[in-house]
């Protein structure tokens, strides 16, 4: 009975550890079918790509990328297949990737001629083949990457093989270009149909010759050739550069807000506020990726779409500084308004005399009837045609045209004792001789000039 009972218990206990040994298979079995079905993943680490600069931290603002760099992957069969145009950098995932600008991406100098290109791949997959493309001569740095702007340069077929975990391919880059240049390799898998796309930033060197290091010229004549009450147009004259100029930045204050086609020397920046002023600068880039100094910054200001509806104050101070038979000489003070005075109106009574513009304070009336009163006054007006109230009314006699006409003062003129002056319709009569001068006229000096 007690080998009976021993045998028992053997048997009890080994009931686990079948029970571990079985687990533990199960999930090797798991990990070896899952390993057998994973994705492909990988990177060019060498030139480094668009997408390991970002987890480098030498692009800025990239997304979640800055994570995987090894996940750019989408559809197959490029070009036939694959991600849509301008989608192209960021295999249809990644949309930061999608951004295009002579600028925006941090570039890797490289000569034409033989180059290495290292893959780093954290799970290889068999491969149908690797393809190179480079942009074509002439293609612009300022719009998403498409089919049309590549030409295949380098290729392997590897017939579906699964690589290493590093690979690298030794191409010929085209030496006869220079300047900022897109490479996108592009990873073919065999058995997913999907593929892997890394695209390199590259500024590239005339068959190893020196880089291009000179930027262009400043842009100059910025200016503003209309507003709206929510945007400004700009325009400014073409830079210069010792390759060529492939495009133009427009800052508003510190912050880019649109880049352009070197052949476009114009740009409207939108969704502004009305009736506001900003200030704006441009600056010229070339196929080297060089960026020249700011043009000399422009003030510019939204239109305000709200109607001008208060008239400007009265004119005040209306006075006559001359008076002849035939004439009377008027003068007032300025007019003010919330946008601005264009003009002056002035009134014989209830008759518009004449209209004179916003700067003038002063008007000759001619043509009176001698020895006859009459009545003035002034009224201002804006741009959007709001009148003023009438300024003060003024009342003046012509002269009797049958006496010697008296002459009127004048600052800078050597008066006589006893000569005798018009001044604001009065007569006075010189009581010391003197050499007149500003602020010496009748009524403010009484020493030199007696009320007749």
């Amino acid at each position: 009975m007690q080998e009976i009972h021993v045998q028992a218990s053997r048997r009890l206990s080994l009931k686990p550890l079948w029970i571990f040994l079985g687990s533990l298979l199960l999930f090797f079995l798991v990990m070896v079918i899952t390993t057998n079905t994973a994705s492909a993943h990988g990177y060019i680490e060498s030139p480094a790509s668009r997408a390991y600069k970002c987890k480098l931290g030498e692009n800025k603002n990239c997304g979640r990328i800055i994570y995987e760099p090894q996940s750019l992957e989408g559809k197959g069969n490029f070009p036939t297949g694959g991600p849509a145009d301008g989608q192209i950098t960021g295999a249809g995932i990644f949309t930061e990737l999608y951004e295009q600008t002579p600028t925006r991406w941090s570039k890797v100098n490289m000569n034409g001629g033989p180059n290495t290109f290292k893959w780093v791949l954290t799970a290889a997959h068999a491969t149908s083949d690797w393809k190179y493309y480079i942009t074509k001569k002439g293609w612009d740095a300022n719009k998403p990457l498409a089919r049309a702007d590549l030409e295949l340069f380098c290729s392997f077929n590897d017939g579906g093989k699964r690589p290493p975990n590093t690979v690298t391919h030794a191409c010929n880059v085209p030496n006869d270009r220079s300047g900022y240049y897109l490479i996108l390799a592009v990873w073919e898998i065999a058995d997913t149909g999907n593929a892997f796309y890394n695209v390199i930033d590259v500024n590239l060197n005339n068959g190893g010759g020196n880089q291009d290091t000179q930027p262009p010229s400043a842009p100059t004549g910025l200016r503003s050739t209309g507003a709206t009450s929510s945007s400004i147009s700009l325009a400014w004259n073409a830079s210069t550069d010792n390759i060529g100029v492939t495009g133009y930045e427009v800052y508003q204050g510190s912050s880019r807000v649109a880049t352009v086609s070197g052949s476009n020397l114009s740009h409207t920046v939108t969704g502004l506020q009305a009736g506001a002023s900003y200030t704006f600068t441009v600056k010229a880039l070339d196929g080297a990726g060089n960026v020249s100094a700011a043009s000399t910054p422009l003030t510019a200001s939204t239109s305000d779409p709200v109607p001008d509806t208060q008239a400007p104050s009265a004119p005040v101070y209306l006075r006559a500084a001359d008076l002849t038979s035939t004439s009377v000489s008027l003068a007032w003070n300025a007019a003010t308004d919330n946008v601005g005075v264009t003009g002056y109106e002035i009134y014989r009574g209830d008759a518009l005399v004449t209209t004179v513009s916003g700067t003038a304070l002063s008007y000759t009336v001619t043509g009176l009837t001698p020895d006859t009163a009459y009545s003035f006054t002034v009224k201002a007006r804006d741009a959007a045609g709001n009148a003023s109230a009438a300024s003060n009314a003024l009342e003046v006699k012509t002269l009797d045209g049958s006496a010697p006409e008296i002459p009127a003062w004048a600052p800078n003129t050597s008066y006589q004792q006893g000569a005798l002056v018009s001044y604001g319709g009065k007569t006075y009569e010189c009581r010391q001789a003197h050499t007149s001068l500003p602020g010496w006229e009748p009524g403010n000096v009484p020493a030199l000039w007696l009320l007749k």
